[in-house]
């Protein structure tokens, strides 16, 4: 009789091993089976509500700082670092090299845009946001602001676009690597 309490004890504590094992294998089983393109546009929601954050921040050359001054790809390295924790390169001419290549007709909020801006390939970047809008730090003297790219301008310019969160997962594209 001695044994019982002992014995009862080892079988509640074996249970709630067991239970929080449960707890944690259902977990991750819920995750595998949350859709791919939710995963994806919670990612890139999560870039669009950051960059949405910067509107207004001035621009400057070199800038990297919301504080000092952004220049295009300092505002799109603070807004896929703070977002979803990718560190990127430092130069637009860089970022075009990463994550895959997309055609316009099949941009999705979250990817970068392109364009020839300095009379070579790549030289301004902003991050698309759907309906045909895009965020970026436009030039000396202006501010983080939203454009439409079929203004005529940006139209002309464009150069590519560059897909940096798989459509099937909230992760990086290919060959990239989240800092988180």
């Amino acid at each position: 009789m001695h044994f019982r309490p002992i014995l009862f004890s080892a079988l509640l504590a074996l249970s709630g091993a067991a239970s929080t094992s449960f707890a944690q294998q259902t977990t991750a089983a819920a995750e595998a089976q949350t859709p791919a393109f939710q995963r994806y546009t919670q990612a890139a929601g999560e870039l669009v509500d950051e960059a949405m954050g910067y509107l207004g921040i001035r621009y400057r050359f070199g800038g990297t700082s919301p504080e000092t001054g952004l220049d295009c790809s300092g505002l799109v390295m603070n807004v896929f670092r703070n977002a979803i924790g990718l560190d990127l390169p430092r130069t637009a001419s860089e970022m075009a090299r990463m994550g895959d290549n997309i055609g316009r007709q099949e941009l999705k909020p979250g990817d970068l845009v392109f364009f020839n801006t300095m009379r070579r390939a790549f030289s301004h970047v902003g991050i698309y946001l759907g309906d045909g809008q895009f965020v970026h730090a436009p030039s000396s003297g202006g501010k983080v602001r939203v454009e439409s790219m079929a203004n005529s301008y940006w139209a002309q310019r464009f150069n590519g676009a560059r897909r940096l969160i798989d459509d099937g997962a909230n992760a990086p594209a290919t060959g990239l690597a989240l800092t988180r």
